[in-house]
């Protein structure tokens, strides 16, 4: 297939990666052809899936189109990863736009609609290299999921229309700009949206955000599989804040959300528990010894403190909201959750400073 001499209808190759998600295929793939938009090509990638998902995947190859309302061109490779998974399709596209998205989401059927017409310049000054959409995660049944989705949606409320991020599951790229920046680095260890992005504006372009562009993520509620992306992305961030430091970023990061809010809930519940223990082992050596010295006085203060002062910042987040649970023990496993992720963010840090040490996984040596 090749792009179309209509203008108002260029092709647009629709991408999406799978490595062991094979309960996840056939929704997101029945989403993509179920697409209003009437000249795409679709391209799955299976990155060294063992589950099956490789199997479900090429059921769905059908190059000419002949099966579904649009062509399905299936490509596997051996488990490189989610970026080298992204470039293979980038590679393979024929469109004038690549759009990416993810295997656990749902697509709205007007989502390369709605990118498309948020692709078109209000001013002379803007140069229009990338569309980014709204995912919406369902809140499923778990507290788990119900976290993930508040948060989210915190994060796309005030989203203003320039923005500094493609998001990987809702978004269109101009291919040319893409393939201009060396496209996705095979050797970079996710966070593969965030360096296209910032690629792409430190060449001039301009990324917008369109929130009629939608597509809908399954629920998040399995707390292990949640701890480990929120590892995975804190290793990424090491690597994309070495790469890009602030002093040489023209747009500040606008989708950080409650980061750094909650990496500090767990150094801030050590402290405490360190303070109380400071407290509690006076009043247990006897009386004569209960009266602190000055010097203890502040650190014991200063232990108490970072804490403190997160509990009286619960009722500004989103996340605090969910705290008002009327079942107690449904609250303290929201707050037990809560510290697990602050721990999961500093063991991605660790780890990401380690690649940095080693200058592996696409860090700049």
């Amino acid at each position: 297939m090749s792009e179309s001499n209509n203008s108002n209808t260029p092709l647009v190759s629709v991408t999406v990666c799978v490595r062991d998600g094979i309960e996840w295929v056939d929704n997101c793939l029945l989403s993509l052809v179920e697409q209003d938009w009437p000249n795409l090509e679709i391209i799955a990638v299976d990155d060294g899936s063992t589950d099956g998902s490789t199997e479900k995947l090429q059921a769905w190859d059908d190059p000419e189109g002949i099966h579904n309302r649009h062509p399905v061109k299936v490509y596997t490779q051996t488990a490189k990863g989610l970026s080298a998974g992204r470039a293979l399709a980038v590679e393979k596209s024929q469109g004038l736009w690549v759009a990416i998205t993810d295997i656990d989401v749902r697509a709205e059927p007007s989502w390369i609609n709605e990118l498309m017409r948020a692709s078109q310049s209000i001013d002379e000054k803007e140069h229009i290299v990338a569309v980014t959409g709204r995912t919406v995660f369902s809140p499923g049944e778990q507290i788990i999921s119900k976290l993930r989705t508040s948060e989210i949606a915190e994060k796309y409320r005030n989203r203003p229309r320039i923005t500094s991020l493609a998001n990987g599951p809702c978004s269109i790229f101009l291919r040319q700009s893409l393939l201009d920046i060396g496209g996705f680095g095979e050797d970079w260890y996710h966070a593969e949206d965030m360096e296209v992005s910032l690629r792409l504006i430190e060449a001039g372009g301009t990324i917008v955000y369109s929130p009629e562009a939608v597509v809908n993520h399954v629920a998040e509620d399995r707390i292990g599989t949640f701890l480990s992306k929120r590892t995975r992305d804190a290793r990424a961030h090491v690597r994309i804040i070495r790469n890009y430091p602030k002093r040489q970023r023209t747009i500040g990061f606008d989708f950080i959300g409650s980061a750094w809010w909650i990496l500090m809930l767990f150094p801030s519940i050590i402290l405490a528990i360190i303070g109380m223990y400071l407290f509690l082992s006076r009043i247990v050596i006897g009386t004569e010894d209960f009266y602190f010295s000055n010097t203890e006085h502040l650190f014991t203060l200063f232990c108490f403190l970072p804490a403190i002062i997160h509990i009286l910042n619960f009722p500004q987040t989103a996340i605090g909201s969910l705290l008002k649970l009327k079942k107690p023990f449904q609250s303290t496993k929201l707050l037990i959750i809560l510290y697990l992720w602050s721990w999961s963010l500093w063991k991605g840090l660790a780890y990401g400073y380690l690649d940095a040490l080693f200058g592996r996984n696409g860090h700049r040596r």
